[in-house]
């Protein structure tokens, strides 16, 4: 396709409407995908009953795939253009969200997930390689990465309000389907209007860095996931712990080696791109974190309707839209700690706050200035941290940059729900478990609430107390124990950012070098 000077926009003159529409479409497009699963958790559990790690591995599904695949697709969009890569990924997508949508059961909605994972791991680096590659000046780049940061955001309110309506009026698999749509009408227009970029100079394939990464960052997740059902000291969680820090060690020494690395470590030695790095991982788990807790809270331990996830996800997600013009401009003119200092405080005040609700209390009125700030500080975080990155390489590595920082994005995202749902699980169930030792209710009673909890985790023992008159007493204690384990997710969710936040403002107190300057150091 040509780039005929008739088709340029005032966004810049590499720039033209039809990639920039196509981009900006993608992303949105990977991030409802990413986000649908955890607005539905309440209807997977009454309607799949899945039990112990399975509600998690059901977000997990999609997450897994993004994290470990999205450098490899950084590459190939590097060396075989990004547009082949923009109507592959949607066309997977909608695959997968199809296969989503006529699950019978748990392990087929994993399968529609993972693939729909591998068609965003696709989408997320090369959606913000091609803008970003076509842009010419710092300013024009702060504009495009704002715009691109809040597309995201605005595909993270949107897919509660999607998962919301259809549960309301439909069915849960309205959602998959209606998703599936979108991916399609995402692949025609990035077929007919993008123009394709490349960066094949001194690329190559890094089959023994993809292969390492790919099985450390699994077999770590794996480990986290299923630490609470399987116990942290079984023979199974343990060998994958040590195969996932074998499988690390050998990704970095892969690199090192490596004639065309599939990741330059040297990208590291720049003191921002490296704190971006360690922000995007802990900062953007606390996000994900945050939005997996208030999605149980809300669902399967409150049983909520699927309208009130669907809102709550809004605080959380659309501020950026809002946000936009300003974004844009503190892009600009803010040091880049001080931006993502702020950020990361606002969404630890919010986090903290929301550890305080009692679980009885189901007002929604109680949730909206705690979310709202974490909502807030993620609008600022997500677009100071991607902005951070990228300026700071060349323009020749900005395939690269786009798809590190993307990876390690979702690899925060993807840990969010594996470590909460394993910290608040675990915390619960034992929670349970001394509270149903010490009351008062019968032996037989308490010998089926063991049984239960034993077979299916807390969140089965409080579904089944809820549904049957016999478990009833029961139900106190589950929802107390729930609430106990949730809210501990919620504090280390607000100490990841806090954490994030010092370390920006400590280490961040110039401002970033631009991608120009970047690029005379190197």
């Amino acid at each position: 396709m040509t780039t005929e000077p008739s088709t340029r926009t005032a966004v810049g003159r590499g720039l033209t409407t039809g990639t920039l529409v196509a981009g900006l479409l993608a992303v949105c497009l990977a991030q409802v995908g990413l986000a649908i699963p955890a607005t539905l958790n309440g209807l997977f559990q009454s309607d799949l009953h899945p039990v112990g790690s399975q509600l998690t591995w059901i977000s997990d599904a999609f997450l897994l795939p993004v994290a470990v695949l999205e450098l490899t697709f950084g590459l190939l969009g590097d060396l075989f253009g990004r547009k082949r890569l923009l109507i592959g990924g949607a066309s997977l997508l909608a695959v997968g969200e199809l296969v989503s949508a006529t699950a019978s059961g748990v392990h087929q909605l994993w399968t529609g997930q993972a693939l729909a994972g591998l068609g965003a791991a696709s989408l997320f680096p090369t959606s913000l390689a091609v803008l970003a590659a076509a842009t010419t000046s710092a300013t024009q780049r702060a504009r495009v990465i704002a715009m691109w940061a809040a597309l995201l955001s605005t595909g993270g309110f949107l897919a509660p309000l999607l998962g919301g309506i259809t549960a309301t009026y439909g069915s849960w698999r309205w959602s998959f389907v209606v998703v599936t749509a979108i991916a399609a009408v995402s692949a025609a227009v990035s077929a007919l209007f993008t123009v394709d970029s490349s960066a094949p100079e001194g690329r190559s394939l890094d089959v023994a860095g993809q292969l390492t990464i790919g099985l450390g960052l699994f077999a770590l997740l794996y480990a986290i996931i299923q630490g609470p059902t399987d116990g942290w000291a079984s023979p199974s969680i343990v060998i994958a712990f040590v195969l996932a820090a074998a499988f690390l060690a050998a990704f970095v020494l892969a690199e090192k080696h490596a004639k065309s690395p599939l990741l330059r470590l040297d990208l590291f030695r720049n003191r921002a791109f490296a704190v971006a790095s360690v922000v995007a991982v802990v900062g953007m788990f606390a996000f994900l974190g945050t939005a997996y807790s208030v999605s149980i809270r809300l669902g399967p331990v409150q049983d909520q309707a699927p309208m009130r996830t669907a809102l709550a996800f809004v605080l959380l997600n659309g501020v950026a839209l809002a946000m936009l013009p300003l974004t844009e401009r503190l892009l600009r003119t803010v040091a880049p700690g001080l931006l993502l200092g702020a950020g990361l405080l606002l969404m630890a005040a919010g986090d903290y706050w929301t550890a305080t609700l009692p679980i009885t209390d189901t007002a929604f009125t109680s949730l909206i200035l705690p979310l709202g700030l974490v909502g807030l500080g993620f609008a600022i975080t997500v677009s100071s941290i991607t902005a951070t990155a990228v300026n700071t390489v060349p323009v020749r590595l900005a395939g690269m940059a786009s798809a590190t920082t993307n990876l390690l994005r979702d690899f925060g995202f993807t840990l969010g729900p594996a470590v909460i749902g394993a910290v608040a699980l675990s915390r619960a169930a034992s929670s349970f478990s001394d509270s149903l030792t010490d009351s008062a209710l019968p032996q037989a009673l308490k010998g089926a609430g063991a049984a239960v909890l034993e077979e299916g985790g807390p969140l089965a023992v409080n579904g089944a107390s809820a549904a049957s008159p016999k478990l009833a007493d029961l139900h106190p204690l589950a929802l107390d124990a729930l609430g106990r384990g949730y809210s501990i997710g919620f504090v280390v969710c607000g100490s990841a950012a806090l954490f994030s936040a010092l370390l920006a403002l400590v280490t961040l107190r110039g401002r970033a070098a631009s991608r120009d300057e970047s690029s005379e150091q190197r």
